[in-house]
């Protein structure tokens, strides 16, 4: 397969066995080279982030969602992480944890990675803006797993889009109008 053909969540994929094979990240083997790459990875891959949480919020959420941003910080297991989250009211008066999507650089860890709310550690292979929107389909099947989970976790009724109108155009058959 010519590399220009290769999806991107292979090439994902192979940069992390890679880098496991290598025992390096982005060409770097030291923890503090591998953490610069790590914040330019957060940086590069917060807008589209906030794309796939922006999309919820709007479509499934009815704009009543909160997103809510950490910033780069420290985590306790010596680590670091930048965090984005979407609550919204049903979710809250449910129990269950908000969609959060993180850049996650765990203490213990080889290399950094992606992290849902329950779905854990996609590698974050991000070293430019066209690796960044190359993870815009992980992160929407992350957020959608995670979305699927606590509804699980709870039940529909914490979606907004299905509970205000029954018979919607999302409905199976419905035709468009």
């Amino acid at each position: 397969m010519p590399e220009s053909a290769t999806p991107a969540y292979i090439t994902s994929l192979i940069r992390h066995f890679e880098d496991l094979r290598d025992g390096t990240h982005g060409g770097s083997a030291s923890r503090k080279d591998k953490e610069v790459h790590f914040e330019k990875a957060a940086r590069l891959v917060a807008p589209v982030t906030r794309q796939v949480l922006t999309e919820m919020n709007m479509s499934l959420l009815l704009g009543t969602g909160q997103l809510t941003e950490t910033g780069l910080q420290h985590t306790s297991d010596g680590g670091l992480d930048a965090s984005r989250t979407l609550s919204w009211p049903e979710q809250r008066a449910a129990g269950v944890q908000p969609i959060v999507l993180q850049a996650y650089f765990g203490g213990g860890f080889h290399h950094p990675h992606l992290r849902g709310t329950t779905v854990q550690d996609w590698p974050l292979n991000v070293f430019s803006d066209e690796d960044a929107a190359a993870q815009l389909p992980i992160l929407r099947a992350i957020a959608s797993s995670d979305l699927h989970n606590l509804v699980y976790r709870a039940d529909y009724r914490i979606i907004p889009a299905v509970t205000a109108n029954p018979a919607s155009q999302f409905s199976h058959g419905a035709e468009a109008t």
